[in-house]
């Protein structure tokens, strides 16, 4: 199973940008989708997920991102309005993916390579 992401870049407070994530490979199911980042000398940290009608936001984000997926394409979308500079950060895709249909159902964790997102003050 591999993760593709794109749409990072520079951008200036108050912009947007528009995140993708494909996944391709061996895929029975997806179970659930998300966003991480990273910001320079931070740890790693959820910003929104989405598994079933269900979505999460980090209160940082809310109101100024939204997640969303297609099914169809197994792509995973973050919409991120009004950034920040504090918004800076390598931003990763995570997906929980069921590879068989052998039972019991499992699901495996995966992540992206990780796309560049920054914003100017």
């Amino acid at each position: 199973v591999q993760l593709q992401a794109s749409g990072g870049g520079l951008v200036q407070a108050g912009g947007s940008l528009r995140l993708s994530c494909a996944v391709s490979g061996s895929i029975v199911s997806i179970e659930a989708m998300a966003w991480y980042r990273r910001a320079p000398g931070k740890q790693r940290e959820p910003v929104a997920g989405i598994s079933g009608g269900t979505t999460f936001y980090a209160d940082s984000v809310k109101g100024r991102f939204s997640i969303s997926r297609d099914n169809a394409k197994n792509t995973v979308y973050l919409q991120m309005n009004g950034l920040k500079p504090e918004d800076t950060a390598v931003y990763y895709c995570y997906c929980t993916v069921q590879t068989t249909t052998s039972t019991p159902t499992t699901f495996r964790q995966y992540w992206g390579q990780g796309t560049q997102v920054t914003v100017s003050s």
